[in-house]
């Protein structure tokens, strides 16, 4: 798949604020740098929306972009030469098939990115990984929704849950979960390419939800309906200054808030219902 990275200079925190912002948009992967970040749109994407974004959004931080071509056949080989291996603590490690093992963690994943988001590598997601280490997982039923590469419904899988359906829009991220959960021996997890309605299972025990504000707000009364009274919501993909109307929205579906931690401008937030 052919794509345009657009890049982005600006200070580390506009870069963070900006992921939320474009995320929106039909931007599916992001990368932040020392120059800023870069935004990836796939090139039958909308990019006069892309585009209208990125100038609407410069009235409101201090930023400047360019664009450039980036053919499908090159994307391999630039994922090999910027993914470096993440490790969570003692915890867990995230490393691609061409990296050597990290015998020194509890758990080691093996993901290959492609163009899905879910490397460990930003703070939204290295929080939910962090936080699995202290959720219940022993023969739970699951729902990643927004599953990315699939890496938290892999991790949810080797900590013993024994159902996850992963779920994502983007047909790239439902292709990357299902070849990343063969490539980590996991047989468990039913990756679905689509919305909410595409998830067919109900009475979930637990719900990942790494994405970002706008879809989580919108999915609280479904993801409601799909659990169980005394299941959990970990959240993540919100910034700071989202905590209050996460929190509101969430107790509004059923949910009371639990904790939220933050690394870096980002929060990860646990939720459970009644």
């Amino acid at each position: 798949m052919d794509y345009y990275r657009y890049d982005i200079k600006c200070d580390a925190e506009t870069a963070e604020v900006l992921v939320a912002f474009l995320a929106e948009a039909p931007f599916d992967t992001f990368e932040e740098n020392e120059q800023g970040l870069s935004a990836y749109l796939p090139a039958r994407a909308g990019m006069q929306e892309a585009e209208a974004l990125l100038n609407e959004l410069q009235d409101q931080f201090s930023y400047e972009w360019s664009k450039e071509f980036i053919p499908g056949q090159n994307w391999n080989e630039l994922w090999e030469s910027n993914f470096q291996p993440v490790i969570v603590n003692d915890f867990c490690a995230v490393r691609a098939d061409f990296h050597e093992p990290i015998p020194q963690v509890k758990w080691e994943l093996v993901i290959n990115p492609k163009m899905a988001f879910g490397t460990g590598h930003h703070e939204t997601t290295w929080q939910c990984m962090a936080a699995m280490e202290q959720l219940p997982m022993e023969g739970t039923r699951l729902l990643d929704f927004g599953c990315g590469t699939g890496i938290l419904a892999i991790l949810a899988s080797k900590l013993g849950a024994s159902e996850i359906e992963a779920v994502d829009i983007e047909d790239e991220s439902y292709r990357n979960t299902l070849e990343n959960s063969e490539a980590n021996g996991v047989s468990n997890v039913m990756a679905r390419c689509g919305t909410l309605d595409a998830v067919q299972g109900r009475d979930f025990d637990g719900v990942l939800a790494n994405i970002n504000r706008h879809v989580i707000l919108d999915a609280l009364p479904r993801l409601a309906d799909m659990t169980k009274p005394g299941s959990w919501l970990l959240v993540s993909g919100i910034l700071l200054s989202d905590e209050q109307v996460v929190t509101a929205a969430a107790r509004a579906a059923g949910y009371e808030l639990s904790w939220f931690g933050s690394r870096g401008n980002w929060l990860c937030g646990l939720f459970t219902r009644e």
